[in-house]
Protein backbone atom coordinates (compact mmCIF):
# COMPACT_ATOMS: atom_id res chain seq x y z
CA UNK A 1 0.00 0.00 0.00
CA UNK A 2 1.18 3.77 -0.64
CA UNK A 3 2.41 5.69 2.31
CA UNK A 4 0.26 8.33 3.21
CA UNK A 5 1.86 11.00 4.63
CA UNK A 6 -1.61 11.58 7.17
CA UNK A 7 -0.99 8.51 8.24
CA UNK A 8 0.62 6.77 11.24
CA UNK A 9 3.92 5.34 11.27
CA UNK A 10 3.99 1.85 11.79
CA UNK A 11 6.49 0.45 13.77
CA UNK A 12 7.46 -2.95 16.36
CA UNK A 13 9.63 -3.41 19.08
CA UNK A 14 11.95 -5.30 20.73
CA UNK A 15 8.54 -6.89 22.64
CA UNK A 16 7.37 -8.23 19.41
CA UNK A 17 9.99 -10.71 19.54
CA UNK A 18 9.58 -12.08 22.80
CA UNK A 19 12.15 -9.15 24.47
CA UNK A 20 11.93 -8.28 28.13
CA UNK A 21 14.78 -8.58 29.69
CA UNK A 22 18.25 -6.88 28.64
CA UNK A 23 20.02 -10.01 28.85
CA UNK A 24 18.49 -13.47 28.91
CA UNK A 25 19.83 -16.38 27.14
CA UNK A 26 16.24 -17.78 26.00
CA UNK A 27 15.69 -14.47 23.81
CA UNK A 28 16.71 -13.31 20.16
CA UNK A 29 19.77 -11.92 20.01
CA UNK A 30 19.76 -8.45 19.25
CA UNK A 31 21.74 -8.48 15.96
CA UNK A 32 18.92 -11.08 14.83
CA UNK A 33 16.08 -8.86 15.88
CA UNK A 34 17.30 -6.29 14.31
CA UNK A 35 17.48 -8.05 10.80
CA UNK A 36 14.36 -9.57 10.79
CA UNK A 37 12.39 -6.25 11.99
CA UNK A 38 13.68 -5.15 8.59
CA UNK A 39 12.85 -7.86 6.72
CA UNK A 40 9.06 -8.14 8.11
CA UNK A 41 8.91 -4.57 6.83
CA UNK A 42 9.32 -2.09 9.36
CA UNK A 43 11.06 0.69 9.56
CA UNK A 44 10.57 2.18 12.74
CA UNK A 45 11.78 0.81 16.60
CA UNK A 46 11.62 1.28 19.67
CA UNK A 47 14.71 0.50 22.36
CA UNK A 48 13.39 -2.28 24.54
CA UNK A 49 14.76 -2.75 27.96
CA UNK A 50 17.89 -0.68 28.18
CA UNK A 51 20.77 -3.15 27.40
CA UNK A 52 19.11 -5.34 25.30
CA UNK A 53 20.66 -3.01 21.96
CA UNK A 54 24.26 -1.46 22.07
CA UNK A 55 24.22 1.27 24.63
CA UNK A 56 27.07 3.34 23.07
CA UNK A 57 25.39 5.81 20.74
CA UNK A 58 27.87 5.68 17.95
CA UNK A 59 27.02 1.91 17.44
CA UNK A 60 23.88 1.85 17.81
CA UNK A 61 23.54 4.55 15.21
CA UNK A 62 25.57 2.17 12.69
CA UNK A 63 23.80 -0.25 13.72
CA UNK A 64 20.70 0.90 13.07
CA UNK A 65 22.19 3.16 10.11
CA UNK A 66 22.98 0.32 8.22
CA UNK A 67 19.67 -1.32 8.24
CA UNK A 68 17.84 1.64 7.45
CA UNK A 69 15.87 1.67 10.66
CA UNK A 70 14.98 4.64 13.22
CA UNK A 71 14.07 5.14 16.55
CA UNK A 72 11.06 5.89 17.75
CA UNK A 73 11.69 6.11 21.71
CA UNK A 74 12.75 3.81 24.87
CA UNK A 75 11.38 3.01 27.89
CA UNK A 76 11.00 3.78 31.51
CA UNK A 77 10.31 1.91 35.04
CA UNK A 78 8.48 4.51 37.84
CA UNK A 79 6.97 3.52 41.02
CA UNK A 80 6.51 7.37 42.37
CA UNK A 81 3.50 6.52 44.78
CA UNK A 82 5.95 4.81 46.89
CA UNK A 83 8.35 7.54 48.24
CA UNK A 84 10.29 9.92 47.34
CA UNK A 85 13.41 7.70 46.41
CA UNK A 86 11.56 6.97 43.36
CA UNK A 87 12.23 10.11 41.75
CA UNK A 88 16.40 9.08 41.66
CA UNK A 89 15.21 5.37 40.76
CA UNK A 90 13.22 6.97 37.84
CA UNK A 91 16.25 9.87 37.16
CA UNK A 92 19.00 7.04 37.01
CA UNK A 93 17.16 5.24 34.32
CA UNK A 94 15.83 8.18 32.24
CA UNK A 95 19.42 9.77 31.79
CA UNK A 96 20.33 6.46 30.32
CA UNK A 97 17.62 5.81 28.33
CA UNK A 98 16.49 9.21 27.20
CA UNK A 99 20.00 10.44 26.85
CA UNK A 100 21.03 7.49 23.89
CA UNK A 101 17.50 7.63 22.42
CA UNK A 102 17.69 11.82 21.86
CA UNK A 103 20.78 11.27 20.48
CA UNK A 104 19.68 8.97 17.50
CA UNK A 105 16.55 10.92 17.17
CA UNK A 106 14.03 9.99 19.16
CA UNK A 107 11.18 11.83 20.69
CA UNK A 108 9.55 10.06 23.14
CA UNK A 109 9.52 7.91 27.00
CA UNK A 110 7.80 5.43 27.24
CA UNK A 111 6.73 5.47 31.18
CA UNK A 112 5.23 1.97 33.07
CA UNK A 113 4.25 2.07 36.22
CA UNK A 114 5.50 -0.72 38.44
CA UNK A 115 3.15 -3.53 39.08
CA UNK A 116 1.44 -4.61 42.18
CA UNK A 117 2.22 -8.18 41.19
CA UNK A 118 5.70 -9.45 39.97
CA UNK A 119 5.81 -10.18 36.41
CA UNK A 120 8.74 -12.57 37.42
CA UNK A 121 7.26 -14.58 40.52
CA UNK A 122 3.21 -13.74 40.16
CA UNK A 123 3.69 -12.89 44.27
CA UNK A 124 1.53 -9.98 45.40
CA UNK A 125 3.95 -6.91 46.15
CA UNK A 126 1.29 -4.52 47.76
CA UNK A 127 -2.35 -3.64 47.44
CA UNK A 128 -4.10 -3.34 44.01
CA UNK A 129 -5.27 -0.17 44.94
CA UNK A 130 -3.92 3.31 45.59
CA UNK A 131 -4.94 5.63 48.57
CA UNK A 132 -6.04 8.97 47.49
CA UNK A 133 -2.28 10.19 49.10
CA UNK A 134 -0.72 7.42 46.67
CA UNK A 135 -2.27 9.09 43.67
CA UNK A 136 -1.50 12.36 45.00
CA UNK A 137 2.64 11.53 44.90
CA UNK A 138 1.93 9.30 41.48
CA UNK A 139 0.98 12.24 39.73
CA UNK A 140 3.38 14.90 41.06
CA UNK A 141 5.95 12.48 39.93
CA UNK A 142 4.98 11.91 36.60
CA UNK A 143 4.80 15.71 35.98
CA UNK A 144 8.31 15.74 37.54
CA UNK A 145 9.68 13.05 35.61
CA UNK A 146 7.97 14.82 32.15
CA UNK A 147 9.14 18.41 32.89
CA UNK A 148 12.59 17.43 33.57
CA UNK A 149 12.39 15.04 30.54
CA UNK A 150 10.90 17.61 27.91
CA UNK A 151 13.55 20.27 29.34
CA UNK A 152 16.67 18.13 29.53
CA UNK A 153 16.43 16.06 26.76
CA UNK A 154 14.10 17.58 24.01
CA UNK A 155 11.43 14.35 24.38
CA UNK A 156 8.17 13.23 25.65
CA UNK A 157 7.08 11.68 28.29
CA UNK A 158 3.66 8.60 27.11
CA UNK A 159 2.58 7.28 30.49
CA UNK A 160 1.50 3.33 29.51
CA UNK A 161 -1.04 1.73 31.41
CA UNK A 162 -0.62 -1.86 32.49
CA UNK A 163 -1.92 -5.15 33.33
CA UNK A 164 -1.21 -6.08 36.75
CA UNK A 165 -0.29 -2.35 37.71
CA UNK A 166 -2.70 0.83 39.35
CA UNK A 167 -3.24 2.23 36.71
CA UNK A 168 -5.23 -0.62 34.55
CA UNK A 169 -8.88 -0.03 33.88
CA UNK A 170 -10.35 2.94 32.32
CA UNK A 171 -11.58 4.64 35.45
CA UNK A 172 -8.21 4.67 36.35
CA UNK A 173 -6.63 5.81 33.62
CA UNK A 174 -9.72 8.40 33.78
CA UNK A 175 -8.48 9.41 37.10
CA UNK A 176 -4.86 9.24 35.97
CA UNK A 177 -5.35 12.10 33.04
CA UNK A 178 -7.30 13.89 35.33
CA UNK A 179 -4.56 14.34 38.22
CA UNK A 180 -1.41 15.23 35.72
CA UNK A 181 -0.67 17.91 33.62
CA UNK A 182 -1.19 17.47 29.58
CA UNK A 183 2.26 20.24 29.13
CA UNK A 184 4.20 17.14 30.62
CA UNK A 185 2.39 13.77 30.98
CA UNK A 186 0.20 12.23 28.13
CA UNK A 187 -0.97 8.49 26.86
CA UNK A 188 1.15 5.23 25.12
CA UNK A 189 -2.52 3.98 24.56
CA UNK A 190 -1.68 0.54 24.49
CA UNK A 191 -4.53 -0.62 22.75
CA UNK A 192 -4.26 -4.23 24.53
CA UNK A 193 -3.47 -3.23 27.88
CA UNK A 194 -6.38 -1.10 27.93
CA UNK A 195 -8.83 -3.56 26.36
CA UNK A 196 -7.60 -5.66 29.29
CA UNK A 197 -9.33 -4.34 31.65
CA UNK A 198 -12.79 -3.81 29.69
CA UNK A 199 -11.04 -0.07 28.14
CA UNK A 200 -13.07 1.49 25.09
CA UNK A 201 -9.79 2.32 23.36
CA UNK A 202 -12.13 4.55 20.61
CA UNK A 203 -14.38 5.75 23.25
CA UNK A 204 -11.26 7.14 25.32
CA UNK A 205 -9.02 8.58 22.17
CA UNK A 206 -12.42 10.67 21.27
CA UNK A 207 -13.23 11.80 24.60
CA UNK A 208 -9.78 12.50 25.01
CA UNK A 209 -8.09 12.91 22.37
CA UNK A 210 -5.47 15.84 23.60
CA UNK A 211 -4.09 13.14 25.88
CA UNK A 212 -2.67 10.52 23.08
CA UNK A 213 0.38 10.86 22.52
CA UNK A 214 1.36 7.56 20.79
CA UNK A 215 -0.16 3.84 20.63
CA UNK A 216 1.01 0.62 21.60
CA UNK A 217 -0.78 -1.73 18.88
CA UNK A 218 -1.33 -5.32 20.23
CA UNK A 219 -4.61 -7.40 20.24
CA UNK A 220 -6.12 -9.69 23.84
CA UNK A 221 -7.57 -13.17 23.18
CA UNK A 222 -11.36 -12.53 24.26
CA UNK A 223 -11.71 -16.41 24.20
CA UNK A 224 -9.30 -16.80 27.07
CA UNK A 225 -9.28 -13.09 28.84
CA UNK A 226 -12.33 -14.44 30.90
CA UNK A 227 -11.17 -16.97 32.18
CA UNK A 228 -7.92 -15.44 32.75
CA UNK A 229 -9.82 -12.22 35.00
CA UNK A 230 -11.53 -14.66 37.02
CA UNK A 231 -8.87 -16.91 38.28
CA UNK A 232 -6.57 -13.77 39.06
CA UNK A 233 -4.07 -15.12 36.56
CA UNK A 234 -0.55 -13.48 36.92
CA UNK A 235 0.02 -11.18 33.88
CA UNK A 236 3.10 -13.26 32.92
CA UNK A 237 1.79 -16.14 32.74
CA UNK A 238 -1.62 -15.12 30.99
CA UNK A 239 1.30 -13.81 28.56
CA UNK A 240 2.79 -17.29 28.39
CA UNK A 241 -0.25 -18.95 27.94
CA UNK A 242 -0.84 -16.69 24.32
CA UNK A 243 -3.28 -13.74 26.04
CA UNK A 244 -2.23 -11.03 23.53
CA UNK A 245 -2.43 -12.85 20.24
CA UNK A 246 -1.80 -12.40 16.81
CA UNK A 247 -3.94 -9.76 14.75
CA UNK A 248 -6.52 -10.40 13.39
CA UNK A 249 -7.86 -12.83 15.73
CA UNK A 250 -8.07 -11.13 18.85
CA UNK A 251 -9.88 -7.53 20.27
CA UNK A 252 -9.66 -4.66 19.55
CA UNK A 253 -9.78 -3.42 15.99
CA UNK A 254 -6.69 -1.88 15.12
CA UNK A 255 -7.37 -0.14 11.58
CA UNK A 256 -10.45 2.07 13.14
CA UNK A 257 -8.32 2.96 16.34
CA UNK A 258 -5.06 3.88 13.71
CA UNK A 259 -7.51 6.49 11.79
CA UNK A 260 -8.80 7.74 14.73
CA UNK A 261 -5.73 8.54 16.31
CA UNK A 262 -4.17 9.76 12.62
CA UNK A 263 -7.40 12.29 12.95
CA UNK A 264 -5.76 13.77 15.62
CA UNK A 265 -2.13 13.95 14.21
CA UNK A 266 0.13 12.45 11.67
CA UNK A 267 3.04 12.62 14.20
CA UNK A 268 1.37 9.87 16.64
CA UNK A 269 3.63 6.64 16.47
CA UNK A 270 1.99 3.35 16.40
CA UNK A 271 4.37 0.49 17.57
CA UNK A 272 3.23 -2.57 17.05
CA UNK A 273 4.20 -4.23 20.42
CA UNK A 274 2.69 -8.12 20.97
CA UNK A 275 3.76 -9.12 24.25
CA UNK A 276 5.59 -12.47 23.97
CA UNK A 277 7.87 -13.20 26.30
CA UNK A 278 9.15 -16.74 26.78
CA UNK A 279 8.49 -17.97 23.10
CA UNK A 280 10.47 -19.55 21.21
CA UNK A 281 13.17 -17.46 18.57
CA UNK A 282 11.81 -18.29 15.81
CA UNK A 283 7.87 -17.52 16.84
CA UNK A 284 8.16 -13.77 16.18
CA UNK A 285 9.17 -13.55 12.98
CA UNK A 286 6.69 -14.72 11.06
CA UNK A 287 3.67 -13.09 13.27
CA UNK A 288 5.24 -9.78 12.89
CA UNK A 289 5.59 -10.12 9.05
CA UNK A 290 1.76 -11.03 8.84
CA UNK A 291 0.95 -8.35 11.93
CA UNK A 292 2.64 -5.77 9.80
CA UNK A 293 0.87 -7.12 5.81
CA UNK A 294 -2.68 -6.80 8.15
CA UNK A 295 -2.03 -3.40 9.98
CA UNK A 296 -0.97 -2.06 6.08
CA UNK A 297 -4.03 -3.54 4.49
CA UNK A 298 -6.88 -2.66 7.07
CA UNK A 299 -6.08 0.51 7.11
CA UNK A 300 -5.16 3.53 4.35
CA UNK A 301 -3.88 5.28 6.86
CA UNK A 302 -0.53 3.39 8.39
CA UNK A 303 2.67 4.63 6.77
CA UNK A 304 6.48 2.98 6.97
CA UNK A 305 8.24 6.22 6.90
Amino acid sequence: MTDNSAGLRIGTAPDSWGVWFPDDPKQVPWQRFLDEVVEAGYTWIELGPYGYLPTDPHQLEDELGSRGLKLSGGTVFTGFHKTEEERTRAWDQAVKVAGLASQLGAEHIVVIPDLWRSDATGENLEPRTLTDEQWKKLAAGHDWLGKALLEEYGVKQQFHSHADSHVGTAREVTRFLDETDPRYTNLCLDTGHYAYYGGDNLALIRERPERIGYLHLKQVDQTQLFDVLKNDVPFADAVAGGIMIEPPHGVPELGPIIEAAAAISPDIFAIVEQDMYGCDVDTPFPIARRTRDHIHGCTHMARQF
